[in-house]
């Protein structure tokens, strides 16, 4: 992992540094939601989350910029790591034991990085650029993974985070015909479903919107699996990734029949129209 592998050895060690407290906190006073300027869920154990990981961002890249969920940005220059404390804050207020931080980083808006650690689920999953993608619990306890062989989209697993979402938006009629393309619809959400895609336990992944703190960790796992990852008009996602990236529909695949997703998608639209 040629350029990136203390970087990612320092991404375990950010995970490790706030596993115990978001454990802690998880089903805790502090993790009561409370709803942000923006209308999107937050909890003030995100912040305390957030606190943990740039004090440890600071001493150890103390030249790096720093951009997370609940604070402002800090720092200058091409190197920017990307950190969402809590990726799936309804199901951790809940209870839900689907949770995770992100961790990632991104240079000249590129991510190159991403690190999703899951206490709850004791899995991690992780990749670089030119290191592959891997899960485990930790570095050491590690499997190289790579998104699954299926080639038929009828023989396709497939998940999406908000089934609402897609039904009664703008793809709603191609989704519909999506799904009754594939074999199977689950909706696994948040994180979850992306990591499955990249070590081949699902084929297709659907997010109705995910933002530039999701893409910067999703985007580099994927791809390093060998997956593809897009918004529904094809255009990769996350390239270029910056602070102000909008949030978008996302879909990842193992890539074998990429394009014919995209193509039920806007092809039902249009037949609707």
């Amino acid at each position: 992992m040629a350029g990136y592998d203390d970087d990612l050895r320092l991404a375990h060690v950010l995970a490790d540094a706030v596993e115990r407290t978001s454990l802690d906190l998880f089903g805790s006073l502090e993790a009561e939601v409370q709803v942000g300027d923006d209308g999107l869920l937050t909890t003030p154990a995100a912040t305390r989350l957030e606190e943990l990981l740039r004090h440890q961002l600071h001493r150890t890249r103390p030249r790096d910029r720093v951009e997370g969920r609940t604070m402002d940005a800090t720092g200058h220059g091409a190197r920017r790591w990307v950190i969402d404390p809590i990726d799936g804050t309804a199901n951790y207020v809940r209870g839900v034991p689907v949770w995770a931080t992100l961790i990632s980083l991104v240079v000249e808006d590129v991510p190159v990085l991403g690190l999703v650690a899951a206490p709850m689920l004791a899995r991690r999953w992780w990749a670089g650029v030119g290191s592959g993608a891997w899960t485990g619990r930790t570095l050491a306890r590690a499997r190289r993974i790579a998104v699954s062989p299926t080639s038929v989209l009828a023989h396709a697993s497939l998940s999406a985070d908000d089934v609402a979402g897609w039904m009664h938006g703008p793809h709603g009629p191609g989704f519909s015909a999506l799904t009754d393309r594939v074999w199977r619809t689950r909706a696994y959400g948040e994180f979850w479903s992306h990591a499955l895609v990249a070590e081949g336990a699902l084929d297709v992944s659907l997010s109705a919107w995910a933002d530039p703190l999701q893409l910067a960790t999703l985007a580099p796992l994927l791809r390093e699996a060998g997956g593809t990852v897009t918004d529904p008009s094809g255009e990769p996602a996350a390239q270029p990734l910056t602070a102000q990236s909008p949030g978008q529909a996302v879909i990842s695949s193992n890539g074998r029949f990429h394009a014919e997703i995209l193509s039920t998608l806007a092809g039902a639209e249009e037949a609707q129209g």
